[in-house]
């Protein structure tokens, strides 16, 4: 899902666990973090903080070959 999100550069929507929201495309991503970019500044957010993603438009997960349904 990240990676198709990243190579789609889709808007996305990040709720954070404490309830605040962020805005941006997804840049990057590793084990632990997500680098978002918003307003042209990169933010990097820890996945343990990140509650749902949520993006502007349907992703299409059947070019993904590492998903599996």
């Amino acid at each position: 899902f990240l990676n198709q999100v990243r190579k789609e550069g889709v808007m996305i929507t990040l709720y954070l666990v404490n309830g605040f929201q962020l805005k941006g495309v997804l840049r990057g991503f590793d084990n632990f973090t997500v680098i978002l970019d918003s307003d042209g500044k990169q933010q990097m957010v820890y996945k343990h903080a990140i509650s749902t993603i949520m993006p502007s438009r349907p992703i299409n997960l059947s070019y993904d070959r590492d998903f599996e349904v």
